[in-house]
């Protein structure tokens, strides 16, 4: 299986300005525009730490993820939530021809936690011998970062600036190095797996 992000989170989504207000009730930070760059890369690192923790993209994006195999017959849950939309199933053959899957043989079926691609009739399509499927997905809360959840919101822009405030230190705290608070904050999103099934 490999999951790939096609698409970046745009600059412009990034709540740049609001951790910098945040940053500076603590820290006298210059409103100068030079550390601009560094904000948004802590904020990008705080956005993929979390986003990692709980398996959600908080902002929409286009992702593409390949199967050797369904995990189930008539349904595959897809590994990231919550989604949109999918932009298309392809089957792969072994020298890589593809085939474009009819959007009638399948459904989307949304979840907060576990979208699943099912089925219209029986069985999903047979994927060629030694070949792959291909499902392109849109995943993401919404494309602005309004649309993003208050409470990953807050996590985000306090573990950014958690990135920020200890920049120079290199020791790890909290639940596998994330803040107590975040932790709290994340944890009623955390997908749970139950016994890696087909569904899974």
């Amino acid at each position: 299986m490999m999951l790939i992000e096609q698409t970046t989170v745009p600059t412009e989504a990034l709540p740049v300005q609001a951790l910098k207000n945040h940053l500076r009730l603590g820290t006298g930070f210059a409103d100068d525009g030079m550390q601009d760059g560094l904000i948004e890369s802590y904020l990008r690192a705080a956005l993929a730490a979390i986003e990692g923790r709980i398996g959600k993209a908080l902002i929409a994006r286009d992702f593409s993820w390949t199967l050797e195999e369904w995990r189930g017959g008539a349904e595959q849950a897809l590994p990231v939530a919550p989604v949109a939309n999918i932009t298309r199933i392809s089957l792969l053959d072994w020298d890589g021809n593809a085939e474009i899957v009819p959007q009638s043989l399948y459904r989307l079926v949304q979840d907060t936690h576990r979208p699943r691609v099912q089925a219209t009739g029986y069985m999903l399509p047979q994927v060629p011998m030694g070949g792959t499927v291909q499902i392109g997905f849109v995943a993401g809360f919404g494309a602005d970062w309004g649309d993003v959840p208050a409470d990953l919101a807050q996590a985000v822009l306090m573990l950014a600036a958690e990135y920020y405030e200890r920049r120079h230190e290199g020791g790890q705290r909290g639940e596998g190095g994330l803040p107590f608070g975040v932790v709290t904050l994340i944890e009623r999103w955390r997908t749970v797996r139950v016994l890696g099934g087909a569904g899974a």
